[in-house]
């Protein structure tokens, strides 16, 4: 939390691409993994996220820097609270400022400087220049650093590289460069011994910790996503049973109207059939009639042609009603296939209301059976016996090895994470505003070009 305030607050440098992937982890930190439901377009509005200074250099809108954050912050799924904030401060620590105390000095010639004390050694740097030093002294090339009254000297290991001396403004000053000397200088020894056995055992449970929260993390993860496939599948059962529920009630309307159907089919083939058979007798009562009048044929030629028209007439009528009789027939026929055809679509009607009923029960079966979701000192020597190390002992290797192994997965990562800072800088410098760039700025730019920080300066001394 101090190192993020003094980047927001402006006290340490950080460039406007490394201020957006910080902001990322901080937002990662504060509200864990990213969800599209609830980390809405607008949930960074209320949160100072990014130093004022990176904002008033773009021509970008808070909503452009917030997609661009919520971006990066998608990226970090899966990461605990502690574990982001260790990626931001891994991130912080390469930053030239990061743990940097200055002090104003005046040099023998009294030409006004700044004393730089962090974790790597003692820098001088120029007043209007606080991220590139014009000198530095690795702790392990200095032998002795010692005050008298206001003046401070600085002895290198290497004799032939002259004494550096140089003054500052108050007592209480020197005594406090002295101490923050000596703090960094035993933090920067231990650092490079081999570890006593209470640190070993330390770092044993460290591991161990960390190893058991790791499984923590992945036991979740895991009854997370089972949660989430549950559900999926609750999901696409309830859609398919009311998907069989829709087809179910479309297949009882279909057999509604296929017995409505069939009773109208049914009622007109009766009637059909009554008119058939009422034309028959009465095509028979003409047949009767026919034969009675031939049986009672007059006996007179008149009465004879009479007779014959008479029954010319009766045999007309009677092919006619034959004829009206064989069409009344055949259309009964008719309605009889008609009844019979509408009576086999109620029948398959009827069965697949049933299949769709039986499936309806074994798919509500199968719902039912899914699981719930579940001191002051005027001097000190850098030099002595209790600091010194041996760089062929066994246990010095091993630390050497473990730390080469770590600076070369550390390698990797900043390789990746260099390609994404590179990309977002791309992205936002057509946004840039030249004229609001600070001299810190326009000096980190011109480090950046040079390929300068504060690592390989350190290697070139």
């Amino acid at each position: 939390l101090q190192v993020k305030k003094q980047i927001l607050d402006e006290k340490i440098y950080c460039p406007p691409e490394a201020s957006v992937l910080l902001a990322s982890y901080a937002v990662q930190a504060k509200y864990g993994d990213y969800d599209p439901n609830v980390h809405k377009r607008g949930f960074l509005a209320q949160e100072e996220l990014l130093p004022k200074r990176v904002i008033n250099l773009y021509q970008m809108t808070p909503e452009m820097w917030e997609e661009r954050i919520t971006a990066w912050y998608a990226e970090h799924r899966g990461r605990a609270r502690d574990e982001a904030e260790m990626e931001y401060l891994k991130i912080a620590q390469d930053l030239e400022m990061y743990g940097v105390n200055y002090f104003a000095i005046r040099n023998k010639k009294g030409t006004e400087l700044l004393l730089g004390v962090d974790a790597l050694g003692l820098h001088i740097y120029d007043p209007d220049n606080r991220l590139t030093p014009k000198i530095s002294f690795p702790w392990n090339e200095i032998r002795n650093i010692s005050y008298s009254d206001k003046e401070f000297t600085i002895k290198p290991l290497d004799k032939k590289i002259d004494v550096f001396k140089f003054n500052s403004s108050k007592l209480r000053v020197n005594k406090l460069i002295l101490q923050l000397c000596i703090g960094n200088h035993d933090l920067f020894m231990r650092r490079r011994k081999a570890d006593s056995l209470e640190v070993q055992q330390m770092k044993a449970q460290a591991r161990e910790e960390k190893a058991r929260k790791q499984m923590e993390r992945q036991r979740l993860a895991r009854e997370k996503q089972m949660r989430e496939e549950a559900e999926r599948t609750r999901d696409e059962l309830e859609r398919r049973l009311m998907q069989l529920k829709e087809e179910a009630t479309m297949a009882n309307e279909a057999l509604m109207r296929s017995e409505e159907t069939a009773d109208l089919l049914a009622e007109k083939a009766q009637i059909t059939e009554e008119e058939a058979k009422l034309l028959a007798q009465k095509a028979a009562e003409a047949e009767q009639e026919m034969q009675r009048i031939k049986a009672t044929a007059i006996r007179t030629e008149e009465e004879k042609r009479l007779m014959e028209q008479k029954v010319l007439e009766a045999e007309m009528l009677a092919l006619k009603m034959a004829e009206e009789s064989e069409r009344r027939a055949k259309e009964a026929e008719q309605l009889k296939q008609d009844l019979q055809e509408a009576r086999e679509s109620e029948r398959r009607a009827k069965q697949k209301l049933l299949e769709i009923t039986s499936k309806s029960s074994y798919t509500q079966a199968m719902n039912s059976s899914t699981p719930p979701l579940p001191t002051d000192l005027p001097s000190f020597n850098l030099i002595n016996e209790s600091l010194s190390f041996d760089f062929k002992d066994t246990d010095m290797k091993r630390l050497s090895m473990e730390i080469e192994k770590e600076k070369v997965e550390y390698m990797e990562k900043s390789k990746h994470l260099q390609e994404q800072l590179n990309e977002l800088k791309t992205e936002i410098e057509a946004l840039k505003l030249k004229e609001r760039e600070t001299a810190l700025d326009i000096l980190h730019n011109e480090n950046t070009s040079r390929g300068s920080s504060k690592h390989n300066t350190i290697k070139k001394v």
